[in-house]
């Protein structure tokens, strides 16, 4: 089984993002030795536990210090991009590290005040352009527009064939049903949104179209993310979760912290180790702690229960030995290193067409 991460940079309360990002290149580093297929930045605005703000500059910065791993975006927020630019800088990439870039697309909104902030003109209210449209503007960014479409007289990378592998990233049915219908790969966020995560995968195969895109597929490929902890023992990760579960708690009453709680301060918070979690198919929490052994039966159970072709990790553990502990725990019960020859599931990207 193909596993990846997504990142996110987590801050710990009283550190600071220079810290997060210093254990992000460790992490990405740990990553590309230990089997790990991909390494996802995140897209994150007014996000105090989390640093990963422009997943382009981490991109350049993790595959110029690695060499095996596929290096891309979870996700870039197109709602608040321009296709052409997205376009644009992702090719660039794919020319500097050829074969190994992948896009991820997503779409989400930071509050209010925030979605306005990143708008280039703040006269007026910006009228959201169909997600849809916008991703197909890109892809066709990427092949080339009818000679009658203004953007056709556009110059864009010519002699730079290869693009970058091309992903629709959701948490809802609905960003399944983009992806099937444009003949994408796709990646359910089941750390957000549990309880659709049989709905969307299922739809996403039921709904697939082969893609008339370059950048897409013939076949489906589906993606499960998942918020887990490994350590040790039971009780190792049950600890290490324990700053991630005091956010989730916080924010779930309307409160963002400044940071994730050290783990003693969270401790003290919960009142103990957080619940431990009893797996019951169809009834995902939005993170798991456990044991590698025990992990590694989960993950298997939860890729088979959703016909996932590949799983995506995300976390919130903001002790820097904690995160690499637990990616390297998790790489060593898989055995990734033992299969940790990495191939794009695209015929444009410098790899082989998924099989």
């Amino acid at each position: 089984m193909k596993v990846s991460i997504v990142d996110t940079s987590p801050v710990l309360a009283g550190s600071t993002a220079v810290e997060a990002y210093r254990t992000t290149r460790e992490l990405a580093q740990l990553a590309d030795q230990a089997g790990y297929s991909r390494y996802w930045m995140a897209e994150l605005h007014g996000v105090p536990t989390n640093a990963s703000t422009s997943p382009e500059i981490a991109i350049a910065a993790i595959a110029s210090r690695t060499s095996n791993l596929r290096v891309g975006s979870g996700a870039v927020l197109l709602n608040h991009r321009s296709p052409y630019r997205v376009a644009e800088t992702f090719v660039r990439l794919n020319a500097m590290f050829p074969g190994r870039i992948d896009l991820g697309l997503g779409r989400a909104t930071a509050g209010q005040l925030i979605d306005v902030a990143l708008q280039r003109s703040r006269t007026a209210v910006a009228a959201d352009e169909p997600y849809a449209d916008q991703v197909v503007e890109l892809l066709q960014w990427f092949d080339s527009f009818d000679k009658d479409h203004p953007f056709g007289q556009v110059p864009f990378f010519d002699g730079v064939n290869a693009r970058p592998e091309t992903w629709i990233l959701g948490s809802s049915p609905a960003s399944s049903v983009v992806a099937a219908r444009l003949g994408l790969p796709y990646t359910f966020a089941a750390f957000l949104n549990p309880a659709a995560a049989h709905t969307a995968m299922a739809t996403y195969r039921k709904e697939f179209r082969p893609s008339r895109f370059s950048t897409g597929l013939q076949r489906p490929y589906a993606m499960l993310g998942v918020n887990l902890v490994v350590g040790e023992t039971e009780e190792d990760a049950l600890r290490a979760q324990a700053g991630g579960e005091v956010v989730r708690r916080t924010v779930a009453r309307g409160v963002i912290p400044k940071g994730v709680p050290t783990t003693a301060d969270a401790l003290a918070q919960l009142g103990g180790l957080p619940q431990p979690f009893s797996y019951i198919p169809g009834r995902w929490p939005t993170s798991i702690a456990a044991a590698p052994e025990r992990m590694r039966d989960i993950l298997e159970s939860m890729a088979a229960e959703v016909e996932a072709d590949e799983i995506i990790i995300q976390d919130l553990i903001a002790e820097p030995s904690d995160r690499l502990t637990s990616y390297r725990l998790l790489a060593e019960s898989l055995d990734l290193r033992g299969s940790a020859e990495q191939q794009s599931i695209s015929t444009t990207s410098g790899g082989s067409t998924h099989a």
